[in-house]
């Protein structure tokens, strides 16, 4: 069975390997150290520290499977994949909700370098899905939890 492509930008790809680096060479190191001290206190049956530690390593370890996976199956989006005047994985997308006014920019990424605090939705997320495909002036309605919302399109990539 194939694995799914993922579609990262420069930064997006620089920002998981980095990701990754650190996982094995800090975070390993310091987890190995924790269960250390915590198995110096002698019964690990019920010692808390020693099940956090472990806990912590479980979750570093998946991540690093997590990433590697990703980082293998990576394809960098190129300045050629991406549109300049239609809505799609690496365009930035300036947006105006129709009923408070407010104007605000995205940047529309794949699901694994998504980060809604730096205005990168993914393409999978019901905004990004609704705004692939569209151009400068079309209004786009979406269900989110907190209600349907209606955007225009003001701008991508800095083309009205």
């Amino acid at each position: 069975m194939s694995e799914k492509e993922v579609l990262l930008t420069k930064e997006g790809l620089s920002r998981l390997e980095d990701e990754l680096e650190h996982l094995k060479t800090v975070k390993r190191r310091e987890v190995a150290d924790r269960i250390k001290q915590a198995l110096a206190f002698g019964d690990i049956s019920e010692n808390s520290e020693y099940d956090d530690a472990k806990n912590e390593q479980a979750f570093i370890e998946s991540r690093i499977v997590k990433l590697e996976k990703m980082l293998r199956n990576a394809r960098l989006i190129s300045e050629d994949d991406i549109q300049s005047e239609v809505v799609g994985l690496g365009s930035r997308v300036k947006l105006k909700d129709l009923e408070y006014e407010d104007e605000f920019e995205y940047m529309i990424v794949s699901s694994a370098e998504a980060d809604p605090g730096e205005a990168k939705i993914s393409d999978e997320s019901p905004v990004g899905e609704a705004l692939i495909g569209k151009k400068p002036g079309d209004v786009i309605e979406v269900e989110v939890p907190a209600g349907l919302v209606r955007y225009q399109i003001l701008a991508v990539n800095g083309r009205q």
